[in-house]
């Protein structure tokens, strides 16, 4: 899962960064509205932790700009006050949630779980397409319910593909999106070949079926067709 943290406190924004690395989590920092604003319209993101008190400007007006721009993110919007008002704004927009500081890192994790459920797996954190299924929490994948031994961006991989089941991805999307601010030292895609070889060689060795399609010029589709 990638995640922006919008947030001005570089005390805050440092721990909820190392916490959600720790967790697995391709995480990126915007210590500012300038720099956010750039990120959103940028990039792709499944999860945006968006401070609304910002010292160049008002995070209300970036969850604006995410709807604007159509993204698909969820959003998690997070003020100093226990403001009503705030609140009403922040989910009158279009925000999925709302935390008040000071809060634990454990409820903020708890939430965007809770978040990730409702949006992507309609509820529930397995996520399965055919014989292949997939646990988000337990960052566990079965196939033919046989357990795949993967690496975490292995499974980061296969989740992002499935989730994004008959769309084409471009490569650049999926450097972004398991790299995330250090695709920046990547030199070429290589990496990318690499992880997808062995992640297909693991499906067809436990008897599962290449879903994974190359669409020349473009990228990959993960597809039965």
């Amino acid at each position: 899962m990638k995640i922006l943290i919008i947030e001005d406190e570089q005390d805050i924004l440092d721990s909820i960064y190392l916490y959600f690395n720790k967790e697995n989590h391709v995480c990126e920092k915007a210590p500012n509205f300038t720099i956010a604003k750039e990120k959103i319209i940028d990039f792709i993101y499944d999860i945006v932790i968006l401070d609304i008190n910002l010292p160049d400007g008002n995070g209300l007006d970036l969850l604006k700009t995410i709807k604007e721009e159509h993204k698909e993110c969820g959003v998690i919007v997070v003020s100093a006050k226990n403001s009503l008002d705030d609140k009403i704004k922040g989910l009158d927009l279009g925000a999925d949630d709302y935390i008040t500081k000071p809060f634990h890192l454990s409820e903020l994790n708890s939430r965007i779980k809770a978040l990730i459920r409702r949006r992507q797996f309609k509820g529930t954190s397995v996520l399965t397409f055919n014989e292949i299924e997939l646990d988000a929490e337990a960052q566990e994948a079965k196939v033919n319910s046989q357990l795949l031994p993967l690496t975490q961006k292995e499974f980061a991989l296969l989740l992002y593909f499935v989730t994004n089941k008959n769309r084409v991805i471009t490569k650049n999307s999926i450097a972004e999106h398991l790299w995330g601010d250090y695709m920046d030292m990547a030199n070429n895609y290589d990496f990318i070949y690499t992880h997808i070889r062995n992640l297909r060689k693991k499906i067809n060795d436990f008897g599962g079926k290449d879903y994974l399609k190359s669409i020349y010029g473009l990228g990959y589709k993960y597809t039965e067709i």
